[in-house]
């Protein structure tokens, strides 16, 4: 069976998207640079509001994934402080040639463990994505968000549906970036992916759109 992730970027948001069905939250802040760690209060908070499992952005900052000493310390102090109510994190992070920190990543989903971890659209930044993903599978994280490199994941159906063949089932290729309901059920028969990811935002709104999750549920999951 199919799930469908929402990406959150505020607590009103996520409980938006827990009633309109969501299967997993992905909490984030500031929507306007991709996400960024969210404040600690807003996952307590939600956790007396809505059961759907949540996930943790783990970063500290918009722009580029490669962290300093001092950035890093603070992703790993996220984790740490957070690891008792999160259902899981997600974070990316690149070395200076833009492929797959490993000793970081690994050193992370250590810390996490047993929560599992997700390697945000980082990946998508890669110059070999067949490549990050098998960097990705070895150090241990769960899942790899992808829109299948530049431009939306319906656009790269092609590359999205090669990841998911290589990664077999040890890692869930999990396709994100511009999907709606206008769009997953091209991408579910194109791509064979089982979980994906969407914000569900309409125009300009900044909270998850009911109705547009909606939508997408009874697409990915017709059987419900």
């Amino acid at each position: 069976m199919a799930l469908l992730e929402i990406a959150c970027f505020n607590p009103e948001s996520a409980v938006a998207a827990s009633e309109a069905g969501a299967d997993r939250i992905e909490l984030c802040d500031n929507a306007d640079v991709g996400g960024t760690t969210p404040p600690s209060n807003w996952l307590t908070d939600l956790r007396d509001k809505i059961r759907v499992p949540i996930n943790i952005m783990v970063r500290p900052r918009g722009g580029d994934f490669v962290y300093s000493p001092e950035e890093f310390q603070e992703m790993k102090d996220v984790i740490i402080s957070l690891k008792s109510v999160a259902d899981g994190f997600v974070f990316g992070i690149l070395k200076q040639d833009r492929t797959v920190d490993t000793a970081r990543t690994s050193e992370l989903v250590k810390l996490a463990a047993p929560l599992p971890c997700t390697f945000h659209r980082a990946f998508d930044e890669t110059p070999d994505l067949f490549q990050a993903l098998e960097d990705i599978v070895d150090c241990g994280s769960r899942t790899i968000l992808t829109s299948g490199g530049v431009s939306s994941a319906i656009q790269n159906c092609d590359v999205l549906a090669k990841l998911v063949k290589q990664a077999d089932s040890r890692i869930v290729v999990m396709p994100g970036g511009g999907v709606r309901s206008a769009n997953i059920e091209e991408l579910k028969a194109k791509t064979d992916a089982l979980v994906f990811h969407s914000s569900a935002l309409i125009a300009a709104q900044n909270v998850a759109d009911a109705a547009e999750i909606k939508q997408m549920k009874v697409i990915v999951q017709p059987e419900i």
